[in-house]
C-alpha cells in the first residue's frame, strides 16, 4: 500500500509539473511574440523566431494533455452515461481503454519521429536551422505522459471503481 501512495505522488506530480512546463511555454509563445513586435518596430529581424514559437506552442499542448485529462477538462461526452445507467461500468471501461490505445499510439510514433530525426539529422526548414528532435522531445514526452495518465486512470478504475479524472466542475464559472 505504501508503495502504492508512493506512485500516486510520483505520477502526481509528474503531471502537475509537466503542466506547468506547458504554461512556461505558453509564457514563452507571448515573451516570443512581443519580443518579435519590439524587434519589427526597430527594424530588427529576429532569425528563427516564428519557427520557436510554433515549437513552444506544440511544447505547451502536449504538455498539458495529462494534467488537463486528470482534471476533466479534455471534452467528455456523458450523454450515454446518463441514458445507460446500468452499463455505465462497462463503457467507462471501454473508453479509459480506448483511449489507452490511442494516447499509446500517438506516444510510439512521437517517440520515433524524435529517434529517426536524431538519426537522420533532420533540420528544420526556417532561417534558424534547429535540429528537429530538439523540439520533438516535448511533444514525444507529452504524448508518453498522456498515455501514462490514460493507463494510470484505466488501472485505478478497475480496482478502486473510479478514475482519477476530475469532473471539471473546479474549472467552471458559475453566474447567478
Amino acid at each position: 500500500m505504501a508503495l502504492a501512495r508512493l506512485l500516486r505522488v510520483v505520477l502526481d506530480a509528474l503531471y502537475f509539473v509537466a503542466g506547468a512546463l506547458a504554461a512556461l511555454s505558453l509564457l514563452g509563445v507571448f515573451v516570443l511574440i512581443v519580443a518579435q513586435m519590439v524587434a519589427r518596430w526597430g527594424g530588427v529581424s529576429l532569425r528563427g523566431s516564428t519557427d520557436y514559437a510554433g515549437y513552444l506552442m506544440a511544447a505547451s499542448s502536449f504538455l498539458a494533455f495529462a494534467a488537463a485529462l486528470n482534471r476533466g477538462s479534455h471534452i467528455r461526452v456523458t450523454m450515454i452515461h446518463e441514458m445507460l445507467p446500468r452499463l455505465h461500468r462497462p463503457l467507462e471501461i471501454w473508453a479509459l481503454a480506448v483511449g489507452c490505445a490511442i494516447s499509446g499510439y500517438i506516444a510510439w510514433y512521437a517517440c520515433r519521429a524524435v529517434y529517426w530525426s536524431w538519426k537522420l539529422g533532420d533540420l528544420s526548414q526556417g532561417l534558424d536551422a534547429t535540429p528537429l528532435w530538439i523540439p520533438q522531445m516535448s511533444m514525444a514526452v507529452g504524448a508518453v505522459l498522456f498515455a501514462v495518465a490514460f493507463l494510470d486512470n484505466f488501472v485505478r478504475y478497475l480496482v478502486t471503481g473510479t478514475s482519477g479524472i476530475g469532473s471539471g466542475a473546479e474549472d467552471t464559472v458559475q453566474v447567478e
